[in-house]
């Protein structure tokens, strides 16, 4: 039987809303448990004074510098001494979840049954970094936890200035949008950088993430310093069958307003199938028996829109491979960054592929390590020394699609662009 709970008035509230709240799940837990006991309380002073009460220090396991998220309280009585005895400290084990975060439910009531046994129950699926979060330990039992843990195969995840956990979409195992083996690309990056990863020795986090396609399902663009983002560069696919069927479903008002005019770059027009015109770059469909679209994939920014409204009859190419991008990160120094393009067009198709896109993120971390300052990401970093001296130094050379938001760059006048292009094509098509 636990210990006489404490009286936790500003909890209970979060307990009336219309949501399952986190707090009737701690209550459940101390029923058994003096450490959430002490928990609650804890919290409820945090919530009274309006203050946060964890400070840091040192906690670890044999053989790795981080991978564990340490917190000590600081809310001590008259004599010094915690005045939540229980739960005085509330370590964190960060765990690298599966490439695409596949679980049976063998492998789950294990995690369970452990850290019920170790820990305080809390387990969270998953950090900002991808990895499981064991909630809840003392420093006593962070050893115990970690060895039962890494018996079952699974391992501790970054944490402090090292490479974090990388996190991939689940992908081709479920998802037909996928373009290229994102289990194989994380699984490749992760082998070759688990001593960064299990050892801290970098100016700050570096982080890998990798979605199928432009969807962005891992939010890589916003959150990694390396973002792995499936793409294509031939022509869009289409299916007439199911093109009409989905027309036939929707209607006109829905083919336009939620499909057409949401297209950024206006790439897609609706016309009469004898109209449509032809060429190179040109996908057409057919979604009646007079009308048709058309889209112009010279001008297609795989922003993937149409493709969720209309999938099936619209899909990507066949052509497929990865862009990647550098530099994403949340406010740090200088405000949230997106990811530049970094290599626009990587096959990821056999083993030399993915032993390219390995070297290339050894040379990111190796470079970030030698001219990042202390506290500084990699967009920041790119930021301060300029982008061409960051391509310079990873050996990369420089592109146009590198450039920041071209088509509203004030800098770059584009028109007569499309002209030259047609110059071009016609002499290569006559030699």
């Amino acid at each position: 039987m636990a210990k006489k709970s404490h009286a936790t008035p500003n909890l209970d509230q979060l307990e009336n809303g219309p949501w399952p709240s986190f707090v009737t799940g701690l209550k459940h837990l101390a029923k058994d448990k003096d450490y959430v006991v002490d928990l609650l309380g804890h919290l409820e002073h945090s919530y009274q004074t309006r203050k946060g009460y964890w400070k840091g220090g040192t906690v670890g396991v044999i053989g790795y510098g981080g991978g564990v998220i340490p917190r000590f309280t600081e809310i001590k009585d008259a004599d010094n001494k915690p005045m939540f005895p229980d739960a005085a400290e509330f370590h964190t084990l960060r765990i690298m979840p599966p490439a695409g975060m596949h679980y049976d439910t063998g492998t789950l009531r294990k995690f369970c049954d452990i850290w019920e046994k170790h820990g305080s129950g809390l387990i969270a699926f998953h950090g900002q970094s991808g990895d499981i979060m064991f909630q809840g330990c003392t420093s006593e039992n962070v050893q115990g936890a970690f060895d039962e843990l890494n018996e079952m195969g699974f391992d501790m995840g970054g944490a402090g200035p090292s490479v974090r956990t990388s996190m991939a979409c689940v992908g081709a195992a479920r998802c037909e949008q996928s373009c290229y083996d994102e289990g194989k690309a994380l699984r490749a990056v992760v082998n070759a950088t688990l001593d960064d990863l299990h050892r801290p020795a970098l100016p700050y986090k570096f982080k890998f993430k990798f979605s199928g396609c432009p969807n962005d399902c891992m939010n890589s663009i916003q959150r990694s310093d390396m973002a792995v983002i499936g793409t294509w560069r031939d022509n869009m696919r289409t299916d007439e069958a199911l093109a009409k069927k989905w027309f036939a479903k929707h209607g006109m008002n829905e083919l336009v307003n939620d499909v057409i005019s949401r297209c950024p770059t206006k790439a897609i027009q609706l016309k009469e199938i004898k109209s449509v015109a032809k060429g190179a770059s040109i996908s057409s469909v057919a979604v009646s028996d007079s009308l048709a679209l058309e889209i112009d994939n010279k001008d297609c920014v795989r922003c993937m829109h149409c493709i969720n409204v209309m999938t099936g009859a619209l899909a990507a190419g066949t052509d497929k491979g990865a862009t990647i991008l550098v530099g994403g990160k949340r406010t740090l120094k200088i405000g949230d960054l997106m990811g530049t393009v970094a290599v626009p067009f990587l096959k990821l198709q056999n083993d030399e592929d993915y032993e390219q896109l390995v070297e290339l993120g050894q040379k990111m971390i190796d470079f970030f390590a030698e001219n990042a300052l202390e506290h500084e990401r990699t967009g920041e970093m790119i930021e301060r020394i300029g982008l061409v001296n960051f391509l310079e130094g990873i050996g990369l050379d420089i592109d146009a699609n590198m450039v920041s938001a071209p088509r509203t760059n004030p800098y770059v006048r584009m028109d007569g662009w499309d002209e030259e292009v047609a110059k071009i094509n016609a002499k290569k098509a006559a030699a």
